[in-house]
This record gives structure tokens, sequence and C-alpha cells, in this order.
């Protein structure tokens, strides 16, 4: 009970202490200057009008006292609901970026996680891609066709796709296009119907891992590696092709011998 007392004591505005003083002593005042110049019975018997003047010209100092003593009280007051607004400002600001980093933490996972998951489908999609290039190169170098390639040369590439070398039959094409002349290029990808589909089929697969890995990858990192792989390389080789055909050809247009290498 006594440090309660003493906490209330404190939470006093002094200006509250000082107006109780000063209205005490000027009480004190006021009744010993009606017991000793006016008498209580002389006091007692005024009439109303002078006792009203006398109580309203006695209780004005007090009156101002007061109203002084609260604006200041009102003044202290506002300060004090001005910082605890700036207090509560400063938290919500603080509050927003504890969000915002919240949030960039949740958008870097999120990202992480497409990055993840992207790269786990990504291999399958260039196991895809190695296969469909494996028979595009079948169709133009197997025994079957121009027979460049033998047998036994052939299980083998196909074996190293088997052991997830996916880019196996695009290196041996991006040997071709640098050693040969650029109709038997053309004549690689768009020389029979059979290899026109495999190229457009390359094609659109490899376009929509391209688009896949702009969608999870802002920085452009992952696209950027996607095109300077061999697949990438092949894909390019065809759009280049596709843009410029040689001259004397027609593309879908098969009016010539698709495996010699000089018309």
């Amino acid at each position: 009970m006594k440090a309660d007392t003493a906490i209330n004591r404190r939470d006093i505005d002094w200006r509250i202490i000082l107006g109780l003083t000063l209205t005490g002593a000027y009480m004190f005042l006021m009744i010993t200057y009606v017991s000793d110049r006016v008498g209580w019975s002389h006091f007692a018997e005024a009439s109303l009008d002078l006792m009203g003047s006398f109580l309203e010209g006695a209780f004005a100092p007090l009156a101002f006292l007061w109203l002084v003593i609260g604006y200041f009280l009102q003044q202290k007051e506002l300060k004090q609901n001005t910082e605890a607004l700036h207090m509560q400002s400063l938290e919500s600001r603080k509050v927003a970026e504890q969000a915002v980093i919240q949030s960039r933490a949740i958008a870097a996972s999120e990202s992480h996680q497409r990055k993840e998951s992207f790269l786990t489908v990504a291999e399958s999609v260039k196991a895809q891609l190695g296969g469909i290039l494996g028979f595009l190169y079948l169709s133009s170098q197997g025994s079957a066709a121009s027979g460049n390639v033998s047998s036994e040369r052939m299980v083998e590439l196909w074996n190293s796709l088997g052991k997830e070398d996916t880019e196996v039959f695009a290196r041996e094409l991006l040997v071709l296009r640098v050693s040969s002349p650029e109709s038997y290029v053309y004549k690689l990808y768009f020389g029979t119907p059979t290899r026109s589909r495999h190229t457009k089929n390359f094609s659109f697969v490899f376009e929509r891992l391209l688009s896949e890995a702009h969608g999870c990858d802002s920085s452009g990192m992952i696209p950027d590696a996607l095109l300077g792989s061999a697949h990438g390389f092949i894909y390019q080789a065809i759009k280049e092709l596709s843009d410029n055909i040689p001259e004397g050809y027609t593309l879908g247009v098969y009016d010539f011998d698709p495996d010699s290498i000089d018309d």
C-alpha cells in the first residue's frame, strides 16, 4: 500500500499540487478575513446580492488560477499524445519494414523453389530434346539414309544418350554444321518431311523450355545458359536456317536429293 501511494504521488502533476496549495492558502486567508474583519454573524445576515457579489469577487482569483493550471495541463497532455502518436508511427514503420523483409524472404524462397522445380523438369526435357535430335541425326546419317555413320557408332551414340549425355547428338550435328556446306546443313534439318517434323518438334519443345526458364528466373541466367548449351546452338541454327533459306530451296518442298552434299 505504501509503495502504491508513493507511485500515485509521483504521478500527480506538480501544477495540481501547486494549485491545491495556493487554493488552501487562499481559502485560509478568506476564512481569516471574514472571521476577523466581517464576522460570521454579519456575514450570515448579509443580503443575497451582497453575498453573491462578495463570493464572486472572492473566488475569481481561484477560477483564474485553475483556468491557467488547466491550460498547462492540457498542453502537457497534448504533448504526450503527440509523442505517443510519433511512437506509434515509428512502430508502424518498423512493422511495415519487417513486413517488406518477410515478403522479400517469402518471394526469394518461392523463387528458389520455382528454380529447383524447373531444373528438375529441365533434365527430363533435355533428355527428350536429345532423343529428338537422335532421330534427326539417324534420319540423315544412319545406314538407311546416307550411311555416313556405321551402325556400331550409332549404337554407341544412343548408349551415351541413355547414360544421361543428353547433348551427344547435338554435338554431332554441330560438327556437321561447321564442316558442311550451307545447302547440306539445310538438308539435315529440312531435307525430308520426317526431318522437318523432328526439327519443328525440337524447336517447339526447346521454346517451351526457354519460356519456363524466363518465368522462373528474372535475372536471365538460366535462359542464357540454355541458349549457350549445345541444344541452344542447334535451336539458333534452326532459327537461322528458317529465316535465311539457301538459294534454290523452298521450305516444305522436297524436289532434291536430301543426302547429296552438292546438288
